[in-house]
């Protein structure tokens, strides 16, 4: 079983080193490239106000966050729930480094030793890849949702669970899209308490041995330089990561 977890944060501000906090912690949970129903949502007393510039980004208020627990309270459930996973997140350095902070805050306060998010879980940095497989184009959270057509219609302001349930879906996009074949099919099957699919006879179309032969019609010349001339694109965007090249080459 493959365990990631997408995590988004918002905060008071930019900079931790400069005081700044933790706000709001989103997580969507996904098994074997499969969105469960497992989330996880806090918002944080800061101790301290929010930037305004910081507001007009997420929307979130001081006032919203008075009786709210503050990080210390709520450290252990959130590394129980992340702990062992692979942990997605778009700008990780950003992220990262603000939970680390959180966490050496909370070690000096009880005199103990800081654990850092790496400890517990592997991270994979989204922006990063975005920009290994898109160099020269943004890469930001909105442009990937363009391009990848998930639609963020509905975020007309930052939000950490909100922006981790996009980045879900544009994660899953970049990295292979369709999770798994036959997905429309299998969801009206019967299965056995194995798991085992079984279709029913509804669910199976018989062919006509009598139907007529299919035609085959091969590429011209003009169309193999033009398909050879697109894959060459690909492998240069995707960095050499083309398996349709790989497959040519393998073939001929």
């Amino acid at each position: 079983m493959t365990r990631q977890i997408i995590l988004d944060t918002e905060t008071t501000g930019l900079e931790p080193a400069e005081g700044h906090r933790i706000i709001e912690i989103g997580c969507v949970e996904l098994i074997n490239r499969r969105a469960s129903s497992n989330r996880y949502q806090q918002y944080l007393n800061p101790e301290r106000e929010i930037d305004a510039g910081a507001m007009e980004v997420h929307g979130i208020t001081n006032e919203q966050l008075v009786g709210k627990p503050k990080f210390a309270d709520i450290a252990q459930g959130l590394l129980d729930f992340i702990e062992g996973a692979e942990l997605i997140i778009h700008n990780a350095p950003f992220d990262v480094g603000f939970l680390d902070s959180e966490l050496k805050r909370m070690a000096k306060a009880n005199g103990g030793k800081a654990i850092r998010i790496e400890d517990v879980c592997t991270v994979v940095d989204t922006l990063k890849l975005a920009r290994s497989m898109h160099p020269g184009q943004k890469n930001d959270l909105n442009s990937l949702c363009g391009r990848y057509s998930v639609d963020n219609s509905h975020r007309t302001l930052h939000g950490a669970l909100l922006d981790a349930e996009i980045l879900a879906d544009v994660y899953l996009a970049m990295t292979g899209g369709q999770t798994g074949l036959f997905e429309d099919v299998h969801s009206h099957m019967k299965g056995a308490t194995t798991g085992n699919v079984v279709a029913t006879p509804s669910d199976i179309r018989r062919l006509d041995p009598k139907r007529p032969k299919l035609p085959v019609i091969a590429a011209s010349t003009e169309e193999l330089a033009a398909h050879e001339a697109w894959v060459e694109e690909l492998d240069k965007k995707s960095g050499g990561k083309c398996l349709w090249k790989k497959l040519d080459t393998a073939l001929t």
